[in-house]
């Protein structure tokens, strides 16, 4: 009798153990599934070499970590961390910008961020804490001091500014109190703060305002967070598109009358027996008491050197698609831009074709996403893969390259390059500002 009524217990515990047993089976599965993609990410890189990204990422204490995973999960970049064999990894530093929330996340302060490695240094500029260098008066903001993301930028734009204000350098003569070099994130920032405080400024850039977000594809989004802009307020998104930003940069600039002289060049600096800055542009000089510099790292885009890449069917970025439609498109380049823009022709869906060239066989240096999707492009023949290859000419009609002892000739209207850019180090040289090298520095 007992035995009968321990029957149903006896079949609860076997159901509990079946669904536990079920439920660890699939968390299993799922965790080795996990690892041996960490495992492949981090084989891919380590195939790269040595690779330090231009801006901070962060280094781990594994003698401090205890592999509870928070910074993988508190990363939005995926596969910049990994957890393998109980303890946090770095997967891919190129696919950091500075988030720093590994490291807020991390339940054992076992994260730091850092710029360069022992291996390799990072040449940047020596700022105090204000963003003021070597130079009294000259600040420099932005991804140019190392820092990645939008929200870092405005930040240190109005910080700067901020420090302008309470320094006391003002205008002399027919000077300006700042001119701020650059119209992106940290330089609109910047300007704004000045206005608000009623200082006499004008904004230079050598394009258009908007900075770098007026180089990414159409609708590509970007991360911004809570934006502290002065005379404007907060803006609260954690994303925006491309369209979006702009936007929003327009409307700032039309609705608070921004003084933005744009199509100017910075071609020399020096300083004058009174203080003042005498910048001289492709427009003529501007003397002023302080100047912002928040031109970014693209600098001049770094070019293949080969016979044709003269042609005015090469181009260094993609605004719109809309120019290459009915036309074979080779996109050179590995990263992330590279990736976004041959995505973005793809997506369009009006070329005769999108060809992607790259001197390695894999993407590693892109981001997780980016990787699926053009993965997936590749796969559906949207995009043609040309990896590992190497361009060798371009001629009015063809491209050759070479893969191995292999020689490639693929039909071809317009090459779009994007392998990086050389820093605006001379810039920084023409202010005599200090340059210091980090070698995996917090």
């Amino acid at each position: 009798m007992a035995l009968v009524q321990s029957i149903p217990q006896i079949l609860g515990v076997v159901a509990a153990l079946l669904v536990s047993a079920l439920i660890y089976g699939a968390w299993s599965l799922r965790a080795r599934k996990y690892e041996g993609e960490v495992l492949a990410t981090l084989e891919e890189m380590k195939a790269l070499g040595e690779v330090v990204p231009d801006t901070i990422h962060p280094v781990i204490d594994l003698d401090r970590c205890i592999g509870s995973g928070a910074c993988v999960r508190a990363c939005p970049e995926k596969f910049v961390l990994g957890v393998v064999g109980g303890q946090a990894k770095l997967l891919n530093p190129l696919a950091c910008v500075g988030h720093s929330a590994c490291m807020t996340a991390c339940p054992v302060d076992a994260i730091k961020l850092v710029f360069g490695s022992d291996e390799r240094g990072i040449d940047l500029p020596l700022l105090d804490p204000n963003f003021q260098t070597t130079r009294p008066g000259v600040y420099v903001i932005g991804e140019l001091g190392g820092m990645g993301l939008i929200r870092n930028a405005v930040r240190q734009g109005r910080q700067a500014a901020d420090h302008v204000v309470s320094a006391g350098r003002r205008a002399k003569a027919d000077a300006y109190d700042a001119v701020v070099v650059g119209a992106g994130p940290a330089g609109v920032s910047a300007t704004l703060r000045l206005m608000e405080v009623g200082l006499r400024v004008v904004l230079l850039d050598r394009d258009k305002v908007g900075g770098a977000i007026m180089h990414y594809p159409r609708a590509k989004v970007v991360m911004t967070g809570s934006l502290e802009l002065a005379m404007v307020g907060s803006v609260k998104r954690r994303t925006m598109t491309k369209e979006d930003l702009v936007l929003l940069w327009q409307q700032i600039m039309e609705s608070h009358g921004v003084p933005a002289k744009t199509g100017v060049t910075v071609q020399g600096v020096k300083e004058e027996p009174d203080g003042m800055w005498r910048l001289e542009t492709s427009a003529g000089s501007v003397r002023a008491a302080n100047a912002l510099l928040a031109v970014g790292r693209r600098g001049t885009p770094r070019k293949l050197d080969v016979p044709g890449e003269e042609q005015a069917k090469v181009h260094y970025t993609l605004i719109e698609p809309d120019p290459f439609a009915s036309k074979h498109v080779l996109v050179v380049g590995g990263g992330n831009s590279a990736v976004e823009t041959a995505l973005a022709l793809a997506d369009f869906n009006r070329c005769a074709s999108v060809s992607i060239s790259y001197r390695r066989d894999a993407f590693a240096r892109c981001r997780a996403e980016n990787r699926l999707r053009i993965d997936e492009a590749i796969q559906t023949s949207k995009v043609r893969a040309l990896l590992p290859s190497q361009i060798v000419s371009i001629s009015e009609r063809e491209v050759v390259l070479t893969s191995g002892t292999r020689e490639m000739r693929i039909p071809n209207d317009a090459v779009i390059v994007q392998i990086g850019g050389t820093a605006p180090a001379e810039l920084l040289q023409t202010f005599g500002i200090q340059v210091v090298t980090k070698r995996g520095e917090a």
